[in-house]
């Protein structure tokens, strides 16, 4: 059988690191939680009652202490990963806010102005680009350059726009 996972015996500026850190509360919640699961390894709790004291995986916990055990206290700061690997180059990007700022008849498209449903579908089918876009990213994309899609307003009211077409732009 294998071996408790433990932590190594602590140092005294670990202990009232780890403390501190348990005590005040302030800090994130991920520096909280893991500081939390090493004071009660130390403490002599097995890794099941530790994952039900802080709600996590065993696993999780067996992970935090076997890094702390590895390289110390900078087990308490995650290492989130980078992301997703962006889709869209810089040109595709600044294509897409050219897109968006030209009227759509100057593309040849029959409607006078860009929806995000359109404008993703049209960037679709561009020729030599095929450039695909979630609706959401294509959302964000020109907002954070200061370009919005309103809806179209008529000067008829609710009423008067489901038996009339038109519309003030």
């Amino acid at each position: 059988m294998a071996e408790p996972v433990r932590v190594r015996r602590l140092s005294e500026q670990e202990g009232q690191t780890l403390q501190r850190i348990a005590r005040r509360g302030n800090t994130s919640t991920v520096r909280f939680r893991r500081a939390m699961m090493l004071l009660a390894s130390a403490g002599g709790n097995s890794v099941p009652v530790i994952a039900r004291l802080v709600q996590a995986y065993q696993g999780t916990v067996r992970g935090v202490i076997h890094r702390f055990n590895q390289i110390g206290l900078a087990c308490l700061d995650p290492r989130w990963a980078g992301g997703r690997p962006r889709q869209l180059s810089p040109d595709d990007e600044n294509f897409v806010v050219q897109t968006a700022k030209t009227r759509p008849r100057k593309l040849g498209q029959p409607f006078t102005r860009w929806s995000i449903r359109k404008l993703a579908a049209y960037l679709r089918k561009v020729h030599g680009r095929g450039i695909r876009i979630g609706r959401e990213a294509l959302r964000c994309l020109p907002a954070r350059r200061g370009i919005t899609f309103q809806r179209t307003k008529n000067c008829l009211g609710a009423r008067a726009a489901r038996s009339s077409t038109a519309s003030v732009m």
